[in-house]
């Protein structure tokens, strides 16, 4: 069963345990307050329904996934309302983090600034070999990458990397991307959305509470001290333990068969 309702701004399709969020917001996809409200609020319908387990962010804008916020916007803007809105962007990032669905952002044109700021905020990814560049140029504007750009980037990529492209505004190829772990997988452009949901799909027929918890110890643990986070792991490894897909999940591996997962 397909459930799907458009906004201005964007379309949320809901099907087979995955949701697709479809930006299309204006000819680059570059945005202003009113996408991350009705972004919030689609976040916020996700986390809430047990049947998602995979979100999939793509655009239905030709070339473009999206050049970030828009600049007409923050030029009339006054700061204090321009730090607000940095803000609240972050804030909707930050919900994808701590919801228990994986966050795959399907990146099929350019995407630059506040759009590579919104990928960064997903847990994975995936970028089509034509898609266009990629990275970071809020310095060209006198600014610097005030939606988690420069957090993000330099807990995925590293400090000297992430310094480097933010400081030189530099826009990278797919492949530079993906050599540089930016991007998890490289697919041929025309096939990139059809190899994302089909990765979406693997997710979803897998013992999704193992991957919602995986999910949380990595994302969490990567900010405590070790000692601490091995912990963390051990804990949620003991939710895991009582769960009935590691009953099931035991239980098929013994007796030779494909494991049925109920995602509890």
């Amino acid at each position: 069963m397909s459930v799907t309702t458009r906004k201005e701004k964007l379309t949320l399709v809901k099907r087979d345990g995955i949701a697709e969020i479809h930006l299309h917001i204006s000819k680059t996809n570059s945005y202003t307050l009113d996408f991350y409200k009705e972004l919030n609020a689609a976040i916020d319908e996700i986390r809430f329904d047990p049947e998602i387990k995979v979100v999939v962010l793509m655009s239905d804008v030709p070339k473009f996934f999206s050049t970030g916020a828009d600049i007409s916007f923050l030029k009339e803007a006054e700061p204090r309302f321009k730090t607000q809105f940095c803000l609240f962007c972050n804030e909707t990032l930050d919900k994808i983090a701590r919801s228990p669905q994986i966050y795959i952002a399907c990146l099929e044109g350019h995407t630059v600034g506040g759009g590579l700021e919104m990928a960064l905020g997903c847990d994975l990814r995936f970028m089509g070999d034509e898609a266009g560049k990629i990275g970071l140029p809020e310095v060209t504007l006198g600014v610097l990458a005030g939606t988690g750009g420069t957090q993000r980037l330099s807990r995925l990529v590293g400090y000297s990397r992430a310094l480097d492209m933010n400081i030189t505004g530099q826009l990278l190829t797919p492949q530079e991307a993906l050599e540089i772990g930016l991007v998890n997988k490289v697919f041929p452009q025309a096939e990139t959305r059809e190899w994302t949901l089909a990765y979406a799909q693997k997710i979803v027929e897998s013992a999704t509470y193992a991957v919602s918890n995986i999910k949380l110890s990595i994302m969490n643990g990567k900010e405590m001290p070790l000692n601490v986070a091995i912990r963390y792991e051990g804990e949620l490894q003991n939710l895991l333990f009582r769960s009935e897909d590691a009953k099931e999940g035991l239980t098929a591996f013994i007796e030779k068969r494909k494991a049925g997962w109920k995602g509890v």
